[in-house]
C-alpha cells in the first residue's frame, strides 16, 4: 500500500473513535471510509469520507525531503437540526486532528507523520437542508524515505 493511502486509512481510522463519549460531541457510529460519496450516495449520517490530493515535494540537502499531502474530507449530516450536527462533528474532527498531528501510518516500517494542518473548512450554510455538509481540507508533512 503506498504512503499516501496509508496516511489516509489510518487517519479515517481515528475518526472512527468519534463516539459522542467526551471529548466528543457527536456518534458517527464508526462511520468514516476512505473514499469519497457525494450527499445524495450517502445513507448513513452523520458521516465522514475522505480522499488524498495535490502532492507537493521539499527536496533539502544530504537525501533528505519532506513530502505534503493533500487530503480532502467530506462531512454529511442529516436532521432537523444538520447544521448544528455538522458543527459539532467540525470540532471533534479537529480535536482528533489535533490530538493526532503526529499518526503511525505503517506500524512494521514505523513510518509516522510530522504534522497534520487543517488548510481550510466550509459547509453549505444550510442550502442543502435537511442535509449539511462540510468540508476540511488538511496538508500532511512527512518524511519521504
Amino acid at each position: 500500500m503506498s504512503r499516501r493511502t496509508s496516511i489516509l486509512k489510518a487517519l479515517i481510522e481515528k475518526f472512527k473513535l468519534i463516539d459522542g463519549n467526551a471529548p466528543y460531541s457527536i456518534n458517527i457510529f464508526n462511520n468514516s471510509y476512505p473514499i469519497i460519496r457525494f450527499w445524495d450516495e450517502v445513507n448513513d449520517f452523520p458521516c465522514i469520507y475522505g480522499s488524498t490530493g495535490g502532492e507537493s515535494r521539499d527536496y533539502l540537502p544530504g537525501g533528505f525531503t519532506w513530502a505534503y499531502l493533500g487530503i480532502s474530507l467530506k462531512l454529511y449530516c442529516k436532521g432537523e437540526d444538520a447544521q448544528n450536527q455538522l458543527e459539532l462533528l467540525l470540532e471533534d474532527m479537529e480535536t482528533v486532528i489535533t490530538n493526532n498531528r503526529v499518526l503511525v501510518y505503517d506500524t512494521v516500517k514505523n513510518y509516522e507523520t510530522t504534522e497534520i494542518l487543517v488548510v481550510s473548512i466550509t459547509t453549505d450554510e444550510g442550502l442543502l437542508a435537511p442535509y449539511a455538509v462540510g468540508e476540511i481540507n488538511l496538508q500532511v508533512r512527512y518524511q519521504l524515505m
